[in-house]
C-alpha cells in the first residue's frame, strides 16, 4: 500500500479475449488520466494487443503500466487474442496473481467476473485490497437479466418463441425463451463476483439508460464510468484499439470520404462471430440487393461451401464501388465516427453498442448470444434508434449455427433504416442526441467523470482509515 500522498493505485485484471480486455484497457487508461497510477494485469501475447497504446500514454506522462505474469514453459490462454471464452479456464494466473498482490498491495483491484476464481483467491489473501468487480455489460442487461433470474416469467410460456413481459422494469419488455441463454454460466460468474466485493465499474453512462442506473445501484454498490472508448482520441489508438487493422486506415477513410453523408452502413459482428456460410451468403445476397453503401468486417473467412461466390461478390463490389470488404480487425472506432457512416448493423455486443451510440449512429440489431438479446431491447424498445433485423435465437459458442435471417429480411431491415424515410431520419437524429450526451458524460463535470473521481476518491479516504 503506498503512502498517504502518493496517488491511487489501481490494478486491472482483465479477461482474456477482445470484447472484455478491450473496455478494462480502456477502463485502467481512462483512470490514468484523471490522477489515479493504472496497472494493467496480463499475460505475454494478449498485453502485444494494446502495449503501443499504453507507450503512447507513457510518453504522454500518464501513469498508466503494464504487468506482466509470468506463465509456465511460454503457455498462455487461448489460441489467439480474440478466442476466449467464458468457460475459458484461466486459472494458471491464480499463483502468479496472488504473488504480485502480496508484494505490491494496491489500493484496489478491478477483475473480470470472467476469472471465475478470483473473487475468493483475492478475498482469501486478506490484504484489505478493495476488489471491484468488472462484468463487461450496462445497466438494462443487468436488471432485466436479474428479474429474468429472480421471478421467472419464460416458466409461465408454452412456446419458446411466445413472448412474456419482464417483470420488474421501469418499461415494458418483452422477451421469448429462444432469446435467453441456455446456460447459467454467466449469471453463476456474476453472483459469486459480487459477494463481498467492494463495488463495481460499470461501462454505461447515466443519460443512456437513467432508470436502469438508479434501479441498478438499489441493489449494488456501483460506479457509472463510461463511455470508455471515448477516451481514445488520437487516430493510432482508435486504429489500433483491440488489435492492429487487417487494413490500412487511409484506405478506409479515403473510400469513406468518397461517400456522402449518412449513406454507408457499417457491418460488424464483433469479436468472435460465428455464421453458418449459408448465412453470410444470405447477408451478401440483401446487402448487394439494398443498393446501400456498406463496408462489411469479415473476421472468419471460410473455406469450402460458398467460398468462391463470396470471392466473386468481393470483386464485385469493389468494382461498382458498392461495399469494402475487410477480411480480419477493422478500426471500428475510426469508422463509426465518420460522417458518410449512417448505420450499423451489429450483433449488439455491449462495447458495439455502446460505440456505436456514442458515435451517434443507428443500427439495425443481429443479436447471437450472451446479453445480446437485451441489449437489442434497450436499441430498439428504450431507445428506438435501431431496427430489428429478425434474429430470434440465442447461440452459444459450442452450438451448430444455422441460418436464422434470409436475405429479404436483411434487404428490409437496411431500407428501412437507410433509405431516406421519415423512420430512419428520426432514429439518425434521436442516436445523434444520445451520441452528444455520451461525450458529455466523460467530460470535465459531466456525471461519468464526476463518478471515476468519487472512486478514486473513496480509494484515497480508504486508504487513510486503513493506515
Amino acid at each position: 500500500m503506498e503512502s498517504i500522498s502518493s496517488p491511487v493505485e489501481m490494478f486491472f485484471f482483465p479477461f482474456v479475449g477482445g470484447g472484455h480486455q478491450i473496455p478494462m484497457v480502456d477502463m485502467a487508461r481512462m483512470f490514468a488520466v484523471h490522477g489515479a497510477t493504472s496497472v494493467i494485469i496480463s499475460t505475454p501475447k494478449h498485453a502485444l494487443s494494446f502495449r503501443e497504446s499504453i507507450h503512447r500514454d507513457q510518453q504522454s506522462g500518464r501513469p498508466v503500466f503494464i504487468e506482466i505474469l509470468p506463465l509456465p514453459d511460454n503457455i498462455d490462454i487461448a489460441d489467439s487474442d480474440m478466442s476466449a471464452t467464458p468457460v475459458t479456464d484461466t486459472s494458471m494466473l491464480q499463483e502468479p496473481l496472488k504473488k504480485l498482490l502480496l508484494q505490491r498491495k494496491p489500493d484496489c483491484i478491478v477483475h473480470d467476473m470472467f476469472h471465475h476464481w478470483a473473487a475468493d483467491a483475492i478475498d482469501n489473501l486478506e490484504l484489505n485490497v478493495a476488489r471491484i468487480v468488472f462484468n463487461g455489460i450496462g445497466c438494462f442487461a443487468s436488471c432485466a437479466r436479474e428479474n429474468i433470474s429472480k421471478f421467472k416469467p419464460q416458466d409461465k410460456v408454452d412456446s419458446k418463441y411466445e413472448p412474456f413481459v419482464v417483470p420488474g422494469l421501469p418499461d415494458r419488455i418483452e422477451m421469448t425463451q429462444s432469446q435467453l441463454p441456455v446456460t447459467q454460466i454467466v449469471q453463476d460468474n456474476m453472483r459469486k463476483s459480487k459477494e463481498n466485493c467492494y463495488g463495481m465499474v460499470v461501462n454505461s453512462f447515466y443519460e443512456l439508460e437513467p432508470a436502469y442506473v438508479e434501479q441498478f445501484k438499489k441493489g449494488n454498490r456501483a460506479w457509472i464510468v463510461g463511455p470508455v472508448s471515448l477516451y481514445n482520441r488520437n487516430i493510432a489508438d482508435k486504429a489500433e484499439r483491440g488489435k492492429k487493422a487487417a487494413i490500412d486506415e487511409q484506405t478506409i477513410l479515403s473510400w469513406l470520404h468518397s461517400k456522402p453523408p449518412n449513406s454507408v452502413l457499417y457491418i460488424s459482428f464483433g469479436s468472435s462471430p460465428r455464421f453458418a456460410p449459408q448465412q453470410i451468403l444470405e447477408l451478401a445476397h440483401g446487402l448487394q440487393a439494398s443498393n446501400q453503401p456498406f463496408i462489411w468486417v469479415i473476421r472468419n473467412v471460410f473455406k469450402g461451401e460458398g467460398a468462391e461466390f463470396l470471392t466473386e461478390f468481393e470483386e464485385k463490389m469493389r468494382e461498382s464501388k458498392q461495399g469494402l470488404i475487410i477480411n480480419g480487425w477493422a478500426p471500428q472506432l475510426l469508422i463509426l465516427e465518420h460522417g458518410s457512416v449512417g448505420g450499423f448493423m451489429t450483433h449488439c455486443g455491449w462495447n458495439s453498442t455502446l460505440e456505436g451510440v456514442s458515435c451517434g449512429v443507428p443500427m439495425i440489431t443481429w443479436p447471437i448470444s450472451a446479453e445480446q438479446f437485451f441489449n437489442e431491447k434497450l436499441v430498439t424498445d428504450v431507445l428506438k434508434i435501431g431496427v430489428r433485423v429478425g434474429s430470434l435465437d440465442w447461440l452459444w459458442w459450442n452450438m451448430e449455427p444455422r441460418v436464422s435471417v434470409g436475405r429479404d429480411m436483411v434487404e428490409a431491415a437496411v431500407k428501412r433504416l437507410m433509405g431516406g424515410g421519415e423512420e430512419g431520419g428520426e432514429m439518425r437524429n434521436k442516436a445523434r442526441l444520445i451520441g452528444e450526451m455520451a461525450k458529455k458524460a466523460v467530460e470535465g463535470g459531466g456525471l461519468s467523470y464526476k463518478e471515476a473521481i468519487a472512486l478514486i476518491n473513496e480509494l484515497k479516504d480508504r486508504r487513510r482509515i486503513i493506515e
